[in-house]
């Protein structure tokens, strides 16, 4: 479970969102979309896609893994509590979800070190541009593709790259 750089973003320590260890090398030998989230974003309707995904693929080795984040204009202000609430009374999310984190700056959870380094189609890696940008971590444990914040979760490209990892 390596990246280029030897180290997996599945190899770092991370909470649950209810409290505990996240664990995440329980993800070892599966894909997963990693995508930093927010209950109060234009963009929340995602939510719905990520659990199609989620649902859709879970059986053949593929996750969802939320990570709350505040830092995009407070978009993300609830306890752990009222994220987990929100999630599954509105979108009936059953993804696992992380402890809220920080994705960019000095406080930048070590999770998003080694994810921020790698590029989407379009050249752009380093700092998370808005709530829900999208990693997609292969079997393999190295990021292989990286998604804008506006791409769908049930977008071609997005479907495409998952079912890479699980043919």
């Amino acid at each position: 479970m390596t990246t280029s750089n030897g180290s997996s973003p599945l190899d770092v320590e991370i909470g649950a969102l209810q409290g505990g260890p996240a664990d995440l090398s329980q993800y070892a030998g599966k894909a997963v979309l990693v995508v930093n989230v927010a209950s109060k974003c234009g963009l929340t309707p995602q939510y719905t896609g990520l659990e199609k995904l989620h649902e859709q693929y879970a059986a053949r080795g593929f996750t969802v893994l939320g990570v709350p984040c505040n830092q995009f204009l407070g978009q993300e202000p609830g306890s752990a509590d009222e994220i987990a609430e929100f999630c599954s009374a509105t979108y009936g999310v059953t993804f696992p979800m992380t402890e809220k984190v920080e994705v960019n700056g000095e406080g930048r959870h070590p999770l998003y070190d080694r994810l921020t380094g790698f590029a989407d189609a379009e050249g752009h890696s380093g700092d998370i541009r808005w709530n829900f940008e999208k990693f997609l971590i292969g079997r393999d444990g190295r990021v292989v593709a990286r998604f804008s914040p506006q791409t769908e979760p049930d977008a071609a490209e997005v479907v495409a790259a998952i079912e890479a990892q699980l043919a």
